[in-house]
Protein backbone atom coordinates (compact mmCIF):
# COMPACT_ATOMS: atom_id res chain seq x y z
CA UNK A 1 0.00 0.00 0.00
CA UNK A 2 2.61 2.21 0.67
CA UNK A 3 4.37 1.80 -2.67
CA UNK A 4 0.91 2.09 -4.57
CA UNK A 5 0.18 5.45 -2.34
CA UNK A 6 3.78 7.06 -3.45
CA UNK A 7 2.83 6.05 -6.98
CA UNK A 8 -0.15 7.25 -6.82
CA UNK A 9 0.93 10.57 -5.03
CA UNK A 10 3.90 11.20 -7.50
CA UNK A 11 1.50 10.39 -10.81
CA UNK A 12 -1.00 12.62 -9.38
CA UNK A 13 2.07 15.73 -9.06
CA UNK A 14 3.52 14.96 -12.22
CA UNK A 15 -0.21 15.53 -13.83
CA UNK A 16 -0.51 19.10 -12.24
CA UNK A 17 3.22 19.50 -13.54
CA UNK A 18 2.16 18.80 -16.60
CA UNK A 19 -1.24 20.95 -16.45
CA UNK A 20 1.27 23.65 -15.29
CA UNK A 21 3.33 23.46 -18.34
CA UNK A 22 0.26 22.95 -20.60
CA UNK A 23 -0.24 26.42 -19.41
CA UNK A 24 2.09 28.06 -20.35
CA UNK A 25 2.74 26.19 -23.25
CA UNK A 26 -0.49 27.06 -24.42
CA UNK A 27 -0.86 30.66 -23.37
CA UNK A 28 0.97 32.14 -26.28
CA UNK A 29 -1.96 30.35 -28.19
CA UNK A 30 -4.19 32.53 -26.31
CA UNK A 31 -2.61 35.86 -26.13
CA UNK A 32 -0.96 36.11 -29.08
CA UNK A 33 -2.96 37.19 -31.41
CA UNK A 34 -4.55 40.23 -28.85
CA UNK A 35 -0.48 40.72 -28.27
CA UNK A 36 0.07 40.94 -31.88
CA UNK A 37 -2.98 43.18 -32.62
CA UNK A 38 -1.97 45.52 -29.91
CA UNK A 39 -5.26 45.13 -28.49
CA UNK A 40 -3.69 44.59 -24.80
CA UNK A 41 -0.51 44.28 -23.20
CA UNK A 42 1.10 41.42 -22.13
CA UNK A 43 0.15 41.88 -18.60
CA UNK A 44 -3.62 42.92 -19.24
CA UNK A 45 -3.57 39.74 -21.62
CA UNK A 46 -2.00 37.34 -19.09
CA UNK A 47 -4.43 38.75 -16.29
CA UNK A 48 -8.00 38.66 -18.34
CA UNK A 49 -6.90 35.15 -19.91
CA UNK A 50 -5.54 33.63 -16.40
CA UNK A 51 -9.20 34.31 -14.65
CA UNK A 52 -11.64 33.18 -17.95
CA UNK A 53 -8.98 29.72 -17.84
CA UNK A 54 -9.37 29.16 -14.47
CA UNK A 55 -13.44 29.67 -14.63
CA UNK A 56 -13.06 26.99 -17.57
CA UNK A 57 -12.53 23.27 -16.07
CA UNK A 58 -15.19 24.08 -13.11
CA UNK A 59 -18.44 25.46 -15.41
CA UNK A 60 -17.50 23.67 -18.68
CA UNK A 61 -18.24 19.86 -17.39
CA UNK A 62 -16.41 17.12 -17.35
CA UNK A 63 -17.20 15.46 -21.02
CA UNK A 64 -13.34 15.82 -22.46
CA UNK A 65 -12.44 14.37 -19.10
CA UNK A 66 -14.54 11.28 -19.76
CA UNK A 67 -12.97 10.74 -23.14
CA UNK A 68 -9.53 11.24 -22.37
CA UNK A 69 -10.21 8.54 -19.46
CA UNK A 70 -11.16 6.05 -21.52
CA UNK A 71 -9.17 5.62 -24.18
CA UNK A 72 -6.75 3.71 -22.16
CA UNK A 73 -8.16 -0.09 -20.74
CA UNK A 74 -5.95 -1.00 -17.60
CA UNK A 75 -8.34 -2.78 -16.28
CA UNK A 76 -6.92 -6.29 -14.78
CA UNK A 77 -3.40 -4.75 -14.43
CA UNK A 78 -2.03 -4.51 -11.39
CA UNK A 79 -2.69 -0.87 -9.88
CA UNK A 80 1.22 -0.05 -8.97
CA UNK A 81 2.43 -1.28 -12.81
CA UNK A 82 -1.04 0.90 -14.17
CA UNK A 83 0.16 4.38 -12.10
CA UNK A 84 3.49 3.45 -13.34
CA UNK A 85 2.91 3.73 -17.10
CA UNK A 86 0.80 6.84 -16.29
CA UNK A 87 3.80 8.43 -14.90
CA UNK A 88 5.92 7.50 -17.66
CA UNK A 89 3.43 8.60 -20.18
CA UNK A 90 2.86 12.32 -18.73
CA UNK A 91 6.49 12.13 -18.26
CA UNK A 92 6.65 11.66 -22.56
CA UNK A 93 4.39 14.47 -22.73
CA UNK A 94 5.79 16.79 -20.19
CA UNK A 95 9.49 16.60 -21.98
CA UNK A 96 8.06 17.05 -25.06
CA UNK A 97 6.69 20.50 -24.27
CA UNK A 98 9.03 21.73 -22.22
CA UNK A 99 11.32 21.04 -25.81
CA UNK A 100 9.14 22.41 -28.01
CA UNK A 101 8.42 25.41 -25.76
CA UNK A 102 11.90 26.00 -25.44
CA UNK A 103 12.39 26.41 -29.15
CA UNK A 104 9.43 28.56 -29.74
CA UNK A 105 7.23 25.67 -31.23
CA UNK A 106 3.79 25.79 -30.94
CA UNK A 107 3.20 21.96 -30.83
CA UNK A 108 0.04 19.88 -29.26
CA UNK A 109 0.36 19.26 -25.41
CA UNK A 110 -3.10 17.25 -26.37
CA UNK A 111 -0.92 15.16 -29.28
CA UNK A 112 1.52 14.95 -26.48
CA UNK A 113 -0.40 13.40 -24.18
CA UNK A 114 -2.09 11.06 -26.08
CA UNK A 115 1.38 10.05 -27.56
CA UNK A 116 3.05 9.47 -24.41
CA UNK A 117 0.27 7.60 -23.25
CA UNK A 118 0.43 5.12 -26.42
CA UNK A 119 4.00 4.88 -26.08
CA UNK A 120 4.06 3.71 -22.39
CA UNK A 121 0.76 1.76 -22.26
CA UNK A 122 2.29 -0.47 -25.62
CA UNK A 123 5.34 -1.16 -24.39
CA UNK A 124 4.10 -2.05 -20.81
CA UNK A 125 1.27 -4.21 -21.43
CA UNK A 126 0.83 -4.28 -24.99
CA UNK A 127 -1.59 -2.22 -27.90
CA UNK A 128 -4.73 -4.31 -26.83
CA UNK A 129 -4.73 -2.32 -23.52
CA UNK A 130 -5.41 1.06 -25.92
CA UNK A 131 -8.86 1.36 -26.99
CA UNK A 132 -8.28 2.00 -30.84
CA UNK A 133 -12.07 2.53 -31.26
CA UNK A 134 -11.70 0.27 -34.66
CA UNK A 135 -14.17 -1.90 -33.95
CA UNK A 136 -16.79 0.43 -32.84
CA UNK A 137 -16.59 2.78 -35.61
CA UNK A 138 -18.08 0.28 -38.18
CA UNK A 139 -20.44 -0.20 -36.27
CA UNK A 140 -20.51 3.97 -36.94
CA UNK A 141 -19.68 4.65 -32.97
CA UNK A 142 -16.78 7.04 -32.31
CA UNK A 143 -14.97 6.23 -29.22
CA UNK A 144 -11.09 5.53 -27.82
CA UNK A 145 -8.13 6.76 -29.81
CA UNK A 146 -10.23 7.48 -33.24
CA UNK A 147 -12.16 9.89 -31.36
CA UNK A 148 -9.35 11.62 -29.95
CA UNK A 149 -7.33 11.73 -33.70
CA UNK A 150 -10.09 12.61 -35.15
CA UNK A 151 -11.16 15.36 -33.07
CA UNK A 152 -7.49 16.50 -33.15
CA UNK A 153 -7.42 16.44 -37.31
CA UNK A 154 -10.46 17.85 -38.05
CA UNK A 155 -10.73 20.76 -36.04
CA UNK A 156 -7.56 22.37 -37.52
CA UNK A 157 -9.54 22.28 -40.84
CA UNK A 158 -12.39 23.76 -39.49
CA UNK A 159 -10.83 26.13 -37.61
CA UNK A 160 -9.10 27.26 -41.17
CA UNK A 161 -12.24 27.45 -43.07
CA UNK A 162 -14.39 28.55 -39.93
CA UNK A 163 -11.30 31.45 -39.85
CA UNK A 164 -11.56 32.12 -43.71
CA UNK A 165 -15.32 32.62 -43.56
CA UNK A 166 -15.75 34.75 -41.00
CA UNK A 167 -13.28 36.83 -42.39
CA UNK A 168 -14.80 37.40 -45.53
CA UNK A 169 -17.99 38.20 -43.33
CA UNK A 170 -16.21 40.89 -41.17
CA UNK A 171 -14.40 42.23 -44.38
CA UNK A 172 -17.68 42.71 -45.71
CA UNK A 173 -19.43 44.22 -43.07
CA UNK A 174 -16.33 46.90 -41.99
CA UNK A 175 -15.86 47.46 -45.89
CA UNK A 176 -16.75 51.20 -45.57
CA UNK A 177 -15.15 51.66 -42.04
CA UNK A 178 -12.78 54.63 -41.59
CA UNK A 179 -9.54 53.14 -39.54
CA UNK A 180 -11.07 54.32 -36.29
CA UNK A 181 -13.05 51.32 -36.53
CA UNK A 182 -9.61 49.89 -35.66
CA UNK A 183 -10.20 51.09 -31.57
CA UNK A 184 -13.35 49.41 -31.60
CA UNK A 185 -11.87 46.45 -32.90
CA UNK A 186 -9.45 46.08 -30.42
CA UNK A 187 -11.97 46.41 -27.46
CA UNK A 188 -13.73 43.68 -28.64
CA UNK A 189 -10.93 41.34 -28.42
CA UNK A 190 -11.30 41.79 -24.33
CA UNK A 191 -14.53 39.48 -24.92
CA UNK A 192 -13.42 36.90 -27.77
CA UNK A 193 -10.27 36.80 -25.95
CA UNK A 194 -11.73 35.79 -22.42
CA UNK A 195 -14.13 33.18 -24.69
CA UNK A 196 -11.36 31.89 -26.19
CA UNK A 197 -9.17 31.60 -22.91
CA UNK A 198 -12.44 29.93 -21.29
CA UNK A 199 -13.28 27.33 -23.85
CA UNK A 200 -9.37 26.50 -23.83
CA UNK A 201 -9.55 25.86 -19.67
CA UNK A 202 -13.04 23.83 -20.71
CA UNK A 203 -11.27 21.38 -23.22
CA UNK A 204 -7.63 21.26 -22.10
CA UNK A 205 -7.93 21.28 -18.42
CA UNK A 206 -10.14 18.33 -18.09
CA UNK A 207 -7.38 16.33 -20.01
CA UNK A 208 -5.40 16.07 -16.84
CA UNK A 209 -8.69 15.90 -15.23
CA UNK A 210 -9.17 12.93 -17.03
CA UNK A 211 -5.98 11.05 -16.14
CA UNK A 212 -6.25 12.30 -12.51
CA UNK A 213 -9.58 10.70 -12.19
CA UNK A 214 -8.13 7.15 -13.77
CA UNK A 215 -5.32 7.19 -11.52
CA UNK A 216 -7.68 7.46 -7.97
CA UNK A 217 -9.70 5.12 -9.70
CA UNK A 218 -6.93 2.50 -10.67
CA UNK A 219 -5.27 3.19 -7.42
CA UNK A 220 -8.86 2.35 -5.56
CA UNK A 221 -9.32 5.79 -4.08
CA UNK A 222 -12.40 6.19 -6.00
CA UNK A 223 -15.33 3.79 -6.52
CA UNK A 224 -15.92 4.57 -10.21
CA UNK A 225 -14.93 7.10 -12.72
CA UNK A 226 -16.33 10.68 -11.26
CA UNK A 227 -14.37 13.58 -11.39
CA UNK A 228 -14.31 14.77 -7.96
CA UNK A 229 -14.73 19.00 -7.26
CA UNK A 230 -11.36 18.97 -5.82
CA UNK A 231 -9.62 17.33 -9.14
CA UNK A 232 -11.31 20.38 -10.96
CA UNK A 233 -10.27 22.99 -8.61
CA UNK A 234 -6.47 21.62 -8.33
CA UNK A 235 -6.32 21.56 -12.38
CA UNK A 236 -8.07 25.00 -12.96
CA UNK A 237 -5.42 26.10 -10.29
CA UNK A 238 -2.29 24.47 -11.90
CA UNK A 239 -3.27 25.81 -15.99
CA UNK A 240 -4.02 28.81 -14.64
CA UNK A 241 0.08 29.10 -13.04
CA UNK A 242 1.00 28.03 -16.02
CA UNK A 243 -1.29 30.65 -17.90
CA UNK A 244 0.58 33.60 -15.52
CA UNK A 245 4.11 32.24 -16.52
CA UNK A 246 3.19 33.17 -20.16
CA UNK A 247 4.77 31.37 -23.51
CA UNK A 248 6.99 34.66 -25.01
CA UNK A 249 8.96 32.10 -27.41
CA UNK A 250 5.37 31.17 -29.02
CA UNK A 251 3.95 34.13 -28.94
CA UNK A 252 5.96 35.42 -31.55
CA UNK A 253 5.58 32.48 -34.13
CA UNK A 254 1.70 32.54 -33.83
CA UNK A 255 1.25 36.91 -33.17
CA UNK A 256 3.97 37.46 -36.00
CA UNK A 257 5.59 34.66 -37.70
CA UNK A 258 2.42 33.25 -40.43
CA UNK A 259 0.90 36.43 -40.70
CA UNK A 260 0.65 40.04 -39.96
CA UNK A 261 -2.16 40.38 -37.23
CA UNK A 262 -4.26 43.33 -37.41
CA UNK A 263 -7.04 43.73 -35.06
CA UNK A 264 -9.58 42.48 -37.79
CA UNK A 265 -7.29 39.45 -38.40
CA UNK A 266 -6.94 38.62 -34.18
CA UNK A 267 -10.60 39.21 -33.72
CA UNK A 268 -11.56 36.88 -35.97
CA UNK A 269 -9.01 34.34 -35.06
CA UNK A 270 -10.41 35.04 -31.45
CA UNK A 271 -13.98 34.23 -31.90
CA UNK A 272 -13.26 31.31 -34.44
CA UNK A 273 -10.55 29.06 -32.27
CA UNK A 274 -12.81 30.42 -29.44
CA UNK A 275 -16.29 28.49 -31.01
CA UNK A 276 -14.80 25.69 -32.44
CA UNK A 277 -13.38 24.65 -28.74
CA UNK A 278 -16.15 25.18 -27.26
CA UNK A 279 -18.44 23.11 -29.21
CA UNK A 280 -15.41 20.25 -29.07
CA UNK A 281 -15.90 20.90 -25.59
CA UNK A 282 -19.55 19.96 -25.02
CA UNK A 283 -18.87 16.97 -27.38
CA UNK A 284 -16.28 15.82 -25.29
CA UNK A 285 -14.01 16.29 -28.11
CA UNK A 286 -10.07 16.83 -27.39
CA UNK A 287 -8.71 19.06 -29.27
CA UNK A 288 -5.25 21.47 -29.66
CA UNK A 289 -5.67 24.92 -29.15
CA UNK A 290 -2.23 25.15 -31.16
CA UNK A 291 -3.83 23.70 -34.02
CA UNK A 292 -7.28 25.77 -33.84
CA UNK A 293 -5.50 29.04 -33.14
CA UNK A 294 -2.62 28.48 -36.03
CA UNK A 295 -4.78 27.20 -38.81
CA UNK A 296 -7.77 30.11 -38.16
CA UNK A 297 -4.99 32.65 -38.63
CA UNK A 298 -3.62 30.70 -41.98
CA UNK A 299 -7.19 31.07 -42.65
CA UNK A 300 -7.85 34.46 -42.25
CA UNK A 301 -4.67 35.23 -44.38
CA UNK A 302 -5.53 32.84 -46.97
CA UNK A 303 -8.88 34.57 -47.24
CA UNK A 304 -7.46 38.13 -47.65
CA UNK A 305 -3.88 37.74 -49.05
CA UNK A 306 -2.72 34.39 -49.63
CA UNK A 307 1.39 34.84 -51.13
CA UNK A 308 1.39 36.98 -47.69
CA UNK A 309 0.79 34.00 -45.35
CA UNK A 310 4.18 32.55 -44.43
CA UNK A 311 4.08 28.89 -45.61
CA UNK A 312 6.82 27.76 -44.95
CA UNK A 313 6.59 28.24 -41.47
CA UNK A 314 3.46 27.01 -41.21
CA UNK A 315 5.08 23.45 -43.00
CA UNK A 316 7.46 24.19 -40.09
CA UNK A 317 4.90 24.01 -37.58
CA UNK A 318 2.78 21.38 -39.70
CA UNK A 319 5.58 18.59 -39.36
CA UNK A 320 6.26 19.24 -35.53
CA UNK A 321 2.48 18.30 -35.12
CA UNK A 322 3.27 14.99 -36.94
CA UNK A 323 6.10 14.22 -35.32
CA UNK A 324 4.66 15.31 -31.77
CA UNK A 325 2.68 11.52 -30.89
CA UNK A 326 5.54 9.36 -31.72
CA UNK A 327 8.57 11.69 -30.49
CA UNK A 328 6.20 11.96 -27.02
CA UNK A 329 5.90 7.76 -27.12
CA UNK A 330 9.30 7.62 -27.55
CA UNK A 331 10.45 10.12 -24.91
CA UNK A 332 7.53 7.51 -22.93
CA UNK A 333 9.33 4.33 -23.38
CA UNK A 334 12.43 5.64 -22.70
CA UNK A 335 11.03 6.91 -19.30
CA UNK A 336 9.20 3.81 -18.60
CA UNK A 337 12.71 1.78 -19.24
CA UNK A 338 14.40 3.61 -17.04
CA UNK A 339 11.86 3.30 -14.25
CA UNK A 340 11.89 -0.28 -14.54
CA UNK A 341 15.70 0.05 -14.78
CA UNK A 342 15.65 1.64 -11.36
CA UNK A 343 12.38 -0.44 -9.83
CA UNK A 344 13.47 -3.60 -11.30
CA UNK A 345 10.94 -5.91 -12.30
CA UNK A 346 7.76 -3.96 -13.39
CA UNK A 347 5.83 -3.78 -10.08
Amino acid sequence: MDTLFMLALATVVVILLFDYTNGFHDAANIVATVIASRAMTPVQAVIVVAGFEFLGPLLGGTAVANTIGSFVALDGVLPTLSLSILLCGLIGAIVWNLGTWYLGIPSSSSHALVGGLIGAVGVAVGAEHIVWGLRELADGHLTGIIKVLAALILSPLIGFWAGFALHRLLALLLRAASPAANARLRLAQFLTAAGLAFSHGANDAQKSMGILTLVLLLGGFIPHFEVPFWVMLACAVSMTLGILSGGWRIVRTLGFAIYRVRPIHALGSQLTAGLVIMAASLGGAPVSTTHVVATSIMGIGASERPRAVRWAKARDIATTWLVTIPGAALVAIQAYALLHLFLGEPP
